[in-house]
């Protein structure tokens, strides 16, 4: 996401364990609860304006000792970002990356790159990626001509 946009997170409690914590580590934070770096707000945290040093680890965490799975939340400064599932991806899912600016239509080319390499070129931005395995694993970005490239 880029940075000066609102995010709220939540989590989504069930009959099995109450009282969960929203917790975060970052590059200046290790499980910080939401009072540290947010603001609460019913059962959920809201951050009015992400910034880059709010990139980081993102998960529910209950008195009782168990955890939700992880999110991971990517601010960029930049005007160019890559956007890919926030669940986990499975292997034989059919995944899709949408390279988009900040300040323009999303229908413009994008170039995509896996580990540095050239893997396609997309009129609306996006990239299919059918039947993922491991050998998919890697490092994507993109670029826009004249916007720059999404973050490594």
């Amino acid at each position: 996401m880029f940075g000066g946009e609102f995010v709220s997170l939540s989590c989504d409690e069930d009959d099995s364990s109450a009282g969960w914590t929203l917790r975060r580590n970052t590059s200046r934070e290790i499980r910080a609860e939401c009072e540290e770096w947010g603001a609460a707000a019913d059962s959920s945290c809201n951050i009015s304006s992400v910034l880059p040093w709010d990139s980081g680890v993102y998960w529910c965490e209950s008195r009782e000792g168990p955890i939700s799975n992880m999110v991971n939340l990517t601010v960029t400064g930049g005007s160019v970002i890559l956007q890919s599932p926030v669940l986990p991806v499975m292997e034989g899912d059919d995944v899709t990356l949408l390279c988009k600016t900040k300040t323009t239509p999303s229908n413009i080319t994008a170039i995509f790159f896996k580990d540095g390499v050239f893997t396609g070129k997309d009129s609306t931005g996006h990239m299919t990626i059918q039947h993922v395995s491991r050998s998919d694993e890697g490092l994507y970005k993109c670029d826009i001509s004249g916007h720059g490239e999404s973050p490594s």
